[in-house]
């Protein structure tokens, strides 16, 4: 597996401090993230998950803990928006340039607005997908936030 992505290049080129985790992808997982976190034996609320929605109708990028849910309510709040919902993954793909279950926040092939969970800024370093099936980034949290460019806010109920 390589070690090179879009995602760790953008870190990289950000000088942000960072460490690679591999582990084995189930593609039959029922939750990605929290199939990661048990492969790594990390705590679910450490292990971010990347989704892509839209904001009335515009493409956001979103990133919670594997162990919650969205709150389209809040998600939609968050952007200053009306109405939230999931994207289709083939448009989350096209938009991203990664395929489902390897969508980094990182170095997106389009650059759209960012929110990031607040509760996960409390935490010591988390884990968020690292451009590849698995492949998972360990960061500090605010260093994240910095390098995404993200707006901290509480997303899940």
């Amino acid at each position: 597996m390589s070690k090179s992505t879009r995602a760790t290049q953008t870190l990289t080129k950000l000088g942000a401090a960072f460490t690679l985790h591999s582990y084995d992808y189930d593609p039959d997982a029922e939750s990605i993230g929290l199939q990661a976190a048990e492969a790594l034996g990390i705590a679910p609320q450490r292990m971010l998950k990347t989704l892509m929605a839209e904001v009335d109708g515009k493409p956001v990028c979103v990133v919670v803990p594997s162990d919650k849910e969205v709150s389209m309510k809040k998600l939609a709040a968050a952007f200053r928006g009306k109405s939230a919902k999931m994207m289709r993954p083939a448009d989350a793909e096209r938009i991203t340039g990664y395929h489902v279950g390897g969508i980094s926040p990182f170095g997106q092939k389009k650059r759209v607005p960012t929110a990031m969970e607040q509760a996960a800024l409390a935490e010591t370093t988390v884990y968020l997908n690292g451009g590849q099936r698995g492949l998972q980034i360990e960061i500090a949290p605010e260093t994240a936030r910095t390098a995404l460019d993200a707006a901290a806010a509480t997303l899940t109920d």
